[in-house]
């Protein structure tokens, strides 16, 4: 059996930034064991499949499937970025929106020129005291902890604190969660603040951007900052520019994607 995949760079316009993503594409699906195979002989932070949605036979509606190398997971923007720009750009979908059911409910994603915007459900975050390994795997003492979901969401003084931890991950994988998101106010006036994702229990040790925790910051942020359209950027190594808005219980992120690769998989 051959399938197609295509690696898109998602949340970037350079080849080589954002977060890589290998998109699946398929008339039926595969089991749950080859399709986690696939996502870890990959070995990229996620591979998406998917097909076209049982619920309602549409040029523009699908459903969409999420695994890092390791695991399925509930919810993930940079990968769903990635699978409507292959669709938008790659496939030739004249839709100017689709939709994807997910675990997490019906997700959508509308371009506006090279722009491809998320529309996803705003997560809620509440006070939280730190788990035993949170604090001395991450390095450095947040100013506020949050648990958001199934991650845990650390707030810092200053964007240098963001950019100078260095986590233990071996110590940061025995916390029980998704992953855990570091934040701060950002120190260029054209940004509203920036981010970092570690996600070790999950397989990945640190995803270069992360849509799904923006679900979480945005909210955050919002409140802070007083205003509910933000920049953000995930400041890893490969670095993600988003434009956020919140709007009432959706959270809108709007990025670019960069076609890597396009193949065929031997199963």
């Amino acid at each position: 059996m051959q399938l197609p995949i295509y690696q898109v760079d998602a949340f970037t316009d350079k080849l080589f930034g954002g977060n890589p993503a290998a998109i699946v594409p398929l008339k039926t699906w595969l089991s749950d064991e080859l399709m986690q195979k696939i996502a870890s002989e990959n070995n990229l932070s996620e591979t998406a499949f998917f097909v076209q949605s049982e619920k309602d036979q549409t040029s523009n509606r699908f459903h969409i499937r999420w695994f890092t190398p390791t695991i399925e997971v509930n919810l993930c923007g940079h990968a769903t970025l990635a699978t409507a720009f292959v669709i938008f750009n790659v496939l030739k979908n004249a839709e100017q929106t689709i939709l994807f059911d997910s675990k997490s409910g019906v997700l959508k994603v509308r371009k506006d020129g090279n722009w491809l915007e998320l529309d996803f459900p705003s997560q809620t975050i509440a006070p939280s005291e730190a788990p035993e390994g949170l604090i001395e795997g991450i390095g450095k003492q947040p100013i506020e902890i949050y648990r958001a979901s199934d991650d845990y969401l650390l707030v810092y003084k200053s964007q240098k604190d963001i950019e100078e931890i260095s986590p233990i991950f071996n110590t940061l994988k025995q916390v029980k969660a998704r992953g855990v998101i570091i934040t701060a106010r950002a120190k260029s006036k054209r940004l509203d603040f920036v981010s970092r994702f570690f996600a070790p229990g999950s397989g990945i040790d640190e995803d270069p951007v992360t849509g799904s925790a923006h679900t979480k910051l945005v909210p955050y942020w919002a409140n802070i900052l007083g205003k509910n359209e933000l920049i953000a950027e995930q400041i890893s190594a490969r670095k993600g520019f988003l434009k956020c808005k919140l709007a009432g219980d959706r959270v809108l992120m709007a990025g670019k994607g960069k076609l890597f690769l396009k193949g065929k998989i031997i199963v």
